[in-house]
């Protein structure tokens, strides 16, 4: 069977993804239904002509009985999850279940994710990535605007590759800032824009700092893959730093030609890096 005829359940949080994925499956007439959570995934989105149903997190046994009765065959968690309240988290029997499951032990965001999609498979539905659906999302190797990096910014990004791969390793963050050989601030619980927010305080004279932004190397391709887009442009002049170095073929940029676009007028550099080769 082609993927094309495979119903698609959308888990849809935060940011402008889950809208990119709805309107292509629209664009190629893919049958999908979403999943969209509450207190996250963006409610403009969701007309009438949209087919959703609204969850909080702790709801998956709702989420779960909704795609069974939408006969959906394939899953893409997309879009960004803010930390939860008590409310939210609330949960249903089935999410008990799952939580009893795990246990005790103490597992980290990529954790908890891969245990998900295990549920999720173990109904019968296959989870898969956006890049499988829409492979032009990946970023590609090289320098993908007009302005280059120079010595010093190839240097923090080589500096800023080491650390970001120890941060992914313990599966804190995905993304680091780099000054001059000095390391501005890591990414934790905040994400990458506040992080970028906080590291503009901490600039110093002289050329602008770089952000690094990597795939851990844990992590599932299909689920939470590190994304870019105008946004975090427009964050990163206003925040005066320089450009940004992300992980090619294992991260995504959505709308590329506007990111370009808005970099090359503010003089920034984007290029897509092999974490291997920058760390050796």
């Amino acid at each position: 069977m082609e993927t094309k005829t495979k119903k698609l359940g959308i888990v849809a949080g935060g940011g402008i993804l889950p809208q990119v994925l709805i309107e292509y499956c629209r664009h190629i007439g893919r049958d999908f239904f979403v999943i969209a959570i509450e207190n996250n995934a963006d409610p403009n989105i969701f007309t009438d002509q949209i087919p959703h149903k609204w969850i909080r997190i702790g709801q998956a046994g709702s989420g779960f009985k909704a795609f069974a009765e939408q006969k959906v065959t394939e899953v893409i968690m997309i879009g960004t999850i803010r930390r939860p309240s008590f409310s939210d988290l609330v949960p249903d029997l089935r999410t008990t279940a799952f939580f009893a499951k795990l246990g005790m032990k103490s597992l980290g965001d990529d954790g908890i994710l891969r245990a998900l999609v295990k549920e999720i498979e173990a109904e019968n539905m296959r989870v898969v990535g956006i890049h499988e659906v829409i492979p032009d999302l990946l970023v590609k190797e090289g320098i993908l605007t007009k302005h280059k990096p120079d010595k010093q910014a190839l240097e923090d990004i080589k500096r800023g590759t080491q650390v970001a791969l120890e941060l992914g390793r313990l599966d804190i963050g995905q993304s680091v800032i780099v000054q001059q050989g000095l390391v501005l601030g890591v990414e934790g619980i905040e994400g990458t824009d506040e992080l970028i927010n906080r590291c503009a305080g901490y600039r110093r004279k002289g050329v602008g700092g770089v952000l690094i932004k990597l795939r851990k190397p844990q992590q599932d391709m299909r689920i939470d893959l590190p994304t870019i887009g105008t946004k975090i442009i427009e964050n990163l002049h206003r925040s005066g730093m320089r450009g940004i170095a992300v992980h090619a073929g294992n991260a995504l940029i959505v709308d590329e030609r506007e990111v370009i676009k808005l970099a090359d007028k503010y003089n920034m550099f984007v290029i897509g890096i092999n974490p291997a080769e920058e760390k050796a």
